[in-house]
């Protein structure tokens, strides 16, 4: 039975789904994502499901000809209606997870830039 006290019992039921699918998988990570990504196609996911699917696509060497070729054998199958609204919701997961990526670069970045100047600051008090 799920835990009624946690905060997130959509996102754990997902995590556990996922993770009993990969547990019972024979394919590739590589092989994997892309079946996964053809399959979001077909259910016409949102952006959201497709950037869950960044880190492990990046992970599993996934290239973006590669996902564009299964964008292109599952054409004939969903409809270039859905075909067309992945190719959007994938380009805005990738908007977002740049985003995100430059957004933690730029914090890293000041950390760094802090560090520097307590460290110049004990240098000039010694």
């Amino acid at each position: 039975m799920l835990d009624e006290t946690n905060d997130t019992p959509v996102l754990d039921t997902i995590a556990l789904m996922t993770a009993a699918s990969v547990e019972r998988s024979n394919l590739s990570a590589h092989e994997f994502i892309l079946v996964r990504l053809a399959a979001l196609a077909a259910t016409d996911a949102r952006p959201l499901s497709y950037l869950a699917h960044v880190a492990p696509s990046v992970d599993a060497e996934v290239t973006l000809e590669q996902v564009q070729d299964v964008l292109v054998t599952v054409a004939p199958i969903i409809g270039t209606a859905r075909v067309t609204s992945a190719a959007l919701n994938i380009a805005e997961a990738l908007g977002v997870a740049v985003a995100i990526a430059e957004e933690e670069l730029l914090e890293a970045l000041e950390d760094e830039d802090e560090d520097e100047d307590e460290d110049d600051d004990e240098d000039d008090e010694a």
